[in-house]
């Protein structure tokens, strides 16, 4: 079994930043692709970024292009999501997801899934 727990959730004003953490526990992470999602109250949960074992690949939504950079620490078993310039329209609940078939596609395929951690972004 695998465990995801985000952190690093917060309020803050746009044009500010933040870092979210998941951290991972259970089984061998060795070879997994590890992703960030968002889900925003009313709307259906969506991509935002994706990276593989090596950490040499991502995969970015277009809207985040640019201003979010997702990375990992295989020693920490830690995958991370710097989101600068956040917006108001980024203000959602933000979840971890990890898999084990591989980064591609990017968007689909995830087998684990943290609680999930708010971020809230004020105009």
């Amino acid at each position: 079994q695998v465990q995801l727990v985000e952190s690093g959730g917060g309020s803050v004003q746009a044009g500010g930043s933040l870092r979210l953490s998941c951290a991972a526990s259970g089984r061998s992470f060795s070879s997994t692709a590890l992703a960030w999602f968002r889900q925003a109250p009313g709307k259906e949960r969506e991509f935002v970024a994706a990276i593989n074992w090596y950490g040499g690949t991502t995969y970015y939504t277009d809207s985040v292009k640019g201003r979010f950079t997702i990375s990992r620490d295989n020693a920490k078993v830690t995958v991370y999501l710097q989101m600068n310039s956040l917006k108001p329209e980024d203000t959602a609940v933000y979840y971890c997801a990890a898999k084990y078939s591989g980064l591609v596609p990017p968007a689909a395929g995830y087998e684990y899934w943290g609680q999930g951690t708010q971020v809230t972004v004020s105009s």
